[in-house]
């Protein structure tokens, strides 16, 4: 069973594309093993300025990741005591009540192999104390990517069935 399907999208700005195609046959069957940027990993994003979650979650949306977001390390526990899959944790370090390295020790104590990036204003000195990969805000959508991405090469791969048949490439012109 193959299935495709093609929307483009043009604006005075630029044009979006997004194709999706199923096949119906084994994994690996004419697919290219290698995951696309961001498929099917889904980043817990935790950050208590909105302007900042916002963008940041866009950004990674677009680069095909999929985004939960919490503006405190409560709601993020919430978020993953529902069941949700974390492939990474990318939080700011100063949040209302608990702080995003206690809310990452949390995280790590049930998936000890949970790659996390701490957001920081404080600069290199907290980075250092961290023993944490740190991101120094403010930081450029390159930048953000690039750190995730690295994080992400380390991290096991996990597929589940849903993914085994379904590959995604999404184009953005803007």
């Amino acid at each position: 069973m193959n299935h495709s399907l093609t929307c483009e999208s043009t604006t005075a700005d630029g044009a979006v594309c997004l194709e999706i195609e199923e096949c119906g046959g084994e994994w690996g069957e004419g697919w290219n093993d290698a995951p696309l940027p961001g498929e099917c990993r889904t980043i817990l994003l935790v950050e208590d300025e909105t302007f900042v979650r916002e963008v940041a979650s866009e950004v990674l949306r677009a680069a095909g990741y999929r985004v939960l977001t919490a503006k405190n390390a409560a709601e993020a526990m919430h978020i993953y005591e529902n069941g949700f899959d974390i492939d990474l944790l990318l939080t700011d370090v100063v949040l209302p009540g608990e702080t995003g390295r206690v809310l990452a020790d949390r995280l790590r104590r049930a998936n000890p192999q949970l790659p996390v990036l701490l957001a920081t204003g404080y600069g290199e000195q907290m980075a250092r104390e961290a023993s944490e990969e740190c991101l120094a805000k403010p930081f450029s959508s390159e930048d953000l990517l690039a750190r995730v991405r690295q994080l992400l090469e380390k991290a096991p791969w996990r597929m589940g069935p849903i993914h085994a048949g379904l590959r995604r490439r999404v184009a953005c012109r803007i």
